[in-house]
Formats: C-alpha cells, sequence, structure tokens
C-alpha cells in the first residue's frame, strides 16, 4: 500500500473524501448550510473527482446502453443532487472514483511480475570495437557483443571468448548461477556475474527468448480465463436488470399505493449504488494476472487464463520419459572390468575407439575419461560395424585387436561365457544399455549407458499422485527401460514403443477415460501429444522456440517439480476466485435487501461495495507471493 499512498491522485482523493465526510456527517446531525453554498460547491467537487464516469453516463444514456457501471453512476448522482442530498451526491462519486483507483491498483499491482519482464530487459549493446552502445534492434545477426561482469545480456547469442558464471533466473527461474563458456548459449536479460565475454549474436531482438516470453506472457493476460468470461457476460444482464429493479422499485409504490416520490427515490438509488459490480468484475483478472505474474517469476510461461484454470481441473497428466523425467543424456553407469583388467583400463581403451564416433553413447564415455583424467588409448585401423559396434586395433593393450559393441556382435566375434550373458541381460533388464570390450583373445569387461533420471522427478511424481492425479509415462524407448524408470519415480501405467502420432492416439484414449489429461514432453517430438492434450506442457524451453510457441504452458527450465507447483496454483487461483465471487454476490445481496427495507442509505452502499472490492482485490494479490 506504501506504492499507493504516494499517488498523488490517490492522497487527493483522500483529502476531498475527508472533507466531504465532515459535511456528511452534520448533514447526518441535521446540520445543514444554505443549498446555494452546498449546491455549487458539492457539483464543483462531484465533476473535478469524476467527470470522466459522469460524462461516460450521459453518452451511454443517449446511446440508451443500460449495462455500464458508469450509468448507475450518474443516474445516483443526479437522484441525490435532486433530493437535495448534496454531500451524499459528492461522497458517493468520490468513493466510486476511489474504488475504480483501487481497482487500477489491484490489476498494475498483480502485473507487476509481468512489467518487471520488460523493466529489466536490456535496451542497449555494446558492440565489440564500438565505444557507444547501440540499441538492440539495430544489432545484427553475426555481430560480436561485449558483456563486461555485472552487465545483462542484451541479446541472445554464443560465447565466442571468454568465461564467466551466467544468472539466468530471470528466463528459467533458477537462481544458481550457469557456468558458461566458449560455444554455450547465452540469453537475452540474463546477468553476467563474473567476467569477461564475448558473444556472437544469433537472434535479432524481436526473435530472443526474452522477448518471446514477454510477448507471450502479455498475450496471456489478454487471453480470459473461462471464469471472466462467464462473470462479464453475468454482467452485461446484470447491471439492466438492477436499473430495472431499481425503475419498478419507484414505479410501483408511487403509482399503484401512492408512496412518496423523494422517499422511494432515495431507496432505488441506493439499490443502484450497492449493486454496482465493481468487486465481481475485477477478483478474476486480478486473481489471474497475479497467479500468472508469480508463475513467470519462476520460469514458468502460462499462454492463457484459460490454460491456468485448465491445469488445475485435470485428473491425469501424460509425461514422456526422455528429456522430461530424465535428463536425456546418457551417461556411464557401471564399468565392470574382466579377466584381470581394472575400470581405468578398460575406460581408457573404449574412449580411444569411441574418439572416433559422433553417437551419444560414445560421447558419454569420453566425458567419464575425461572426468577421470584419463588418457585414451591410441587405436588404429578403426571400423565401425554399422548397428553393431566398432573394430580396431588398440596399440597400447597387449592384444591389438578389440571389439566393442553389443552382445550380439561380441558373440559374432569371440566366445562369451554363459555367466557374461546372463549379467549384461541382468543389466539391460534395467533399462541400461551395455557395451562389451573385447580383445581377440578375452573379453575386458561390460561398460553401461543409462540415461540419468533427474534428481527431482521422484519427488515431483509422489507430489502429483497426492494430488489425486495419475502419472502415465509415454515414451519411445523399450519397455524394460520404460519400466526400469517407471520403479524408480513410481509410475505404474507405462506406454512404450510409442511413435510421436501414436502417443498423440493415447492422448485420445486417456481423455475418454479421465476428461482433464495434460501432457508433458520436450515441446519437439511431442508436439501432436502436446496439441491434443487439454493443456500441453513443454519442458526445458529456455532456447526452444517451438517449445514457447506450441505449449500451453513452457517451463523454461527442466524442474519438473514446477507441474505440481502449477497445479497447486490454479487451484488455489481457482478457489481464490469462487471465494471472491461468493462474498461479492452475497455482500450485494445482504445490502439489495436492506435498501428495499430502506433500512440502508447512499454512503453506506458505497462504502459496502468499495469495502468489499479493496478486501478482494487484497485477498486476490496474495496470489502473487503462493509458494
Amino acid at each position: 500500500m506504501k506504492e499507493l499512498l504516494t499517488d498523488k491522485k490517490f492522497r487527493f482523493l483522500l483529502i476531498v473524501l475527508v472533507f466531504v465526510g465532515i459535511f456528511e456527517v452534520l448533514s447526518i446531525l441535521n446540520i445543514h448550510f444554505n443549498k446555494y453554498i452546498e449546491f455549487p460547491l458539492f457539483a464543483v467537487i462531484s465533476i473535478i473527482i469524476g467527470y470522466s464516469t459522469l460524462w461516460s453516463g450521459i453518452r451511454n444514456l443517449l446511446k440508451f446502453n443500460f449495462r455500464s457501471i458508469n450509468t448507475l453512476m450518474f443516474i445516483a448522482v443526479c437522484g441525490a443532487f435532486y433530493l437535495g442530498q448534496y454531500p451524499e451526491g459528492a461522497i458517493v462519486i468520490i468513493l466510486f472514483t476511489l474504488g475504480e483507483k483501487l481497482e487500477s491498483f489491484g490489476v498494475q499491482k498483480s502485473k507487476s511480475a509481468l512489467r518487471s519482464l520488460i523493466d529489466d530487459s536490456p535496451k542497449t549493446a555494446l558492440i565489440k570495437g564500438n565505444e557507444i552502445k547501440t540499441p538492440i534492434d539495430k544489432v545484427k545477426v553475426g555481430e560480436i557483443i561485449v558483456i563486461k561482469p555485472g552487465d545483462k545480456i542484451a541479446l541472445d547469442g554464443k560465447v565466442l571468448e571468454g568465461t564467466s558464471f551466467v544468472d539466468e533466473s530471470m528466463i528459467t527461474g533458477e537462481p544458481i548461477p550457469v557456468d558458461k563458456r566458449a560455444g554455450n548459449l547465452v540469453f537475452a536479460g540474463s546477468l553476467n556475474k563474473q567476467g569477461y565475454i564475448e558473444i556472437e549474436v544469433t537472434k535479432i531482438s524481436k526473435d530472443s527468448t526474452l522477448a518471446k516470453i514477454i510477448e507471450a506472457t502479455f498475450n496471456a493476460t489478454k487471453s480470459k480465463a473461462d471464469t471472466q468470461r462467464f462473470i462479464e457476460k453475468f454482467s452485461e444482464y446484470y447491471t439492466p436488470s438492477v436499473l430495472l429493479m431499481a425503475v419498478l422499485i419507484v414505479v410501483i409504490p408511487v403509482v399503484f399505493y401512492n408512496g412518496d416520490f423523494n422517499e422511494w427515490l432515495l431507496m432505488s438509488l441506493t439499490l443502484l449504488v450497492i449493486s454496482c459490480p465493481c468487486a465481481l468484475v475485477i477478483s478474476t483478472p486480478v486473481s489471474i494476472y497475479s497467479a500468472v505474474g508469480n508463475a513467470s517469476s519462476k520460469g514458468i510461461l502460462i499462454k492463457g487464463g484459460k490454460y491456468l484454470e485448465a491445469i488445475g481441473n485435470i485428473k491425469a497428466i501424460a509425461m514422456d520419459k526422455t528429456r522430461t523425467i530424465t535428463l536425456g543424456k546418457p551417461v556411464v553407469s557401471d564399468i565392470i572390468p574382466l579377466n584381470g583388467f581394472s575400470k581405468e583400463e578398460l575406460i581408457a581403451c573404449a574412449a580411444g575407439f569411441e574418439i572416433f564416433s559422433e553417437h551419444p553413447i560414445a560421447a558419454s564415455i569420453i566425458e567419464k575419461a575425461r572426468q577421470d583424467n584419463i588418457n585414451f588409448h591410441k587405436v588404429e585401423n578403426f571400423e565401425a560395424v554399422m548397428g553393431k559396434g566398432v573394430k580396431g586395433d588398440c596399440i597400447v593393450c597387449t592384444d591389438k585387436p578389440h571389439y566393442l559393441g553389443s552382445l550380439e556382435f561380441i558373440t559374432e566375434e569371440v566366445s562369451v561365457k554363459e555367466n557374461v550373458i546372463k549379467k549384461v541381460e541382468e543389466l539391460q533388464s534395467q533399462g541400461k544399455t551395455a557395451l562389451i570390450l573385447s580383445s581377440d583373445q578375452k573379453l575386458e569387461g561390460i561398460i553401461t549407458v543409462t540415461d540419468e533420471i533427474k534428481t527431482e522427478s521422484k519427488e515431483a511424481i509422489s507430489e502429483i499422485i497426492s494430488l489425486g492425479i495419475v502419472p502415465v509415462m509415454m515414451t519411445g524407448d523399450n519397455n524394460n527401460a520404460a519400466r526400469f524408470v517407471g520403479t524408480i519415480v513410481g509410475i505404474s501405467d507405462i506406454r512404450s514403443h510409442l511413435l510421436p502420432l501414436e502417443k498423440s492416439d493415447e492422448i485420445k484414449k486417456l481423455k475418454e477415460k479421465y476428461k482433464g489429461v495434460a501432457m508433458a514432453g520436450d515441446g519437439v517430438n511431442d508436439a501432436p501429444a502436446l496439441a491434443n492434450a487439454d493443456v500441453g506442457i513443454a519442458m526445458g524451453s529456455a532456447g526452444s522456440d517451438i517449445a514457447i510457441e506450441t505449449a500451453d504452458i513452457a517451463l523454461m527450465n527442466d524442474n519438473l517439480k514446477l507441474i505440481p507447483f502449477i497445479i497447486k496454483l490454479s487451484r488455489k487461483t481457482i478457489s481464490t476466485i469462487k471465494i471472491n465471487t461468493i462474498f461479492a454476490i452475497s455482500t450485494k445481496f445482504i445490502f439489495i435487501v436492506l435498501a428495499v427495507l430502506g433500512l440502508s442509505n447512499l454512503v453506506m452502499a458505497i462504502m459496502a461495495d468499495v469495502g468489499v472490492t479493496i478486501l478482494v482485490i487484497l485477498f486476490s494479490l496474495r496470489l502473487l507471493k503462493y509458494k
């Protein structure tokens, strides 16, 4: 509220409210001033404070548009002045304007996390060789920009020179800085924490990851939730219905029962004021903006209010295995030396062969050797046997001819004992890929490679299950590998050997069974399934244009735990909207009854309306801090 109190218009409204409030208290005590003083004084105050509201009300009346709240306000103020209740007329428009200011503050506050994306984004970049910074929209692809320690990275690019730790929290929501060196990609909006680096620009400013996030996030605030559309439609019919009721409250008693016109007009005006659906209309957008802003600060990009609502109503979630539950990067998991060889010798010889291959499995063995500072064996006469393995001569080992590959390949070249076959089959049943290294004389060992499971996968899936949602694994991998991963993370419904279009068909089956279904995948080969799900969630979308553009929700980092968080945030948002709606309608109903019974007045009505609006806004803004 400190920000609000620094606003000049808000402070002016409070001062005028206190001034008019004094006259209202005197009026209640039956102390009145000359009407030739009160009328022009409060008329001028009403026009100055509520000029836009009153003018809008006049225009609406001339167009016979009775669906606007401003129309109700204009009629209420005119009626109060007709009845000689000048302080009441002025205080009605002051409180209404104050309520509008609070609504505006609520929306702007709920959009603050979104607005910071633009405010904090770099506007200029320093091109190498220049002394003056260049606006980012003038920088071209291929140009080299200089990033000094403490600078924000202005554009997406690839590091050419230097090393540093870069804070990518603005993009991914992850607070831990990432090590960057030559060849690594960096994103606009991230902060260079330490070293000097030079970057080759790979995308112009409007195509940068940050620009796409900003565009998608603000489009999300325009894409209305189903609840918001319903309430706005409801208000269109609600307002004229209230206006008709107010007319009948005057007409029926006065025309048919000789009631006092002024008495029933005052009751009618009180009804009009209390019936303004301000709190009802504002509750949904503030809740949605707050939740979307909260999510964006954690690296979750929600493409619209309807998806925020939908994710909270899902009954099942399908998840791709690779790069969703697992890291999608093969790593060496077992090193089993045989016949007197050491682990170091086994890795050194295998790495000597794999240095000639670009296969991901080969890369994992080479990476393991480098991590352990093991020198590769030198290999000659290298030959790749398609789909089976490799062979050649190792000039370091005693026996030169060597073979590295699958069990089937090795058994074609040398004799393999039954205990080794059983061990390989055991390892493969755990979802691991087993490679055997052998000379032409004897087996030297077994190396297994596996797709490492993310550290947070088991806990995230446990949370999803605790929310009453059924997790389903869908993968193109073999059944053994899928079952092994499923057993570890706690997924029993496994669907393997699926092509991209077959995943999409499985989504259709899940939707028939569970109705509300989400799909989480890497956003590329899972695109058909993501599109068919009620909510498509793209994992690890930083830098992926396809994921950002096609998914309903994009997680800018690979943290699977963000899925149960967004489900809980959605449910909290839905419950907040429901509570706000029930509270606003209940308050309206109570004061409408009081107005009809003649137990309320204009000031009480507008204060109740503003009070409800304030409470609804404050309740909705709590979603900004939801954890």
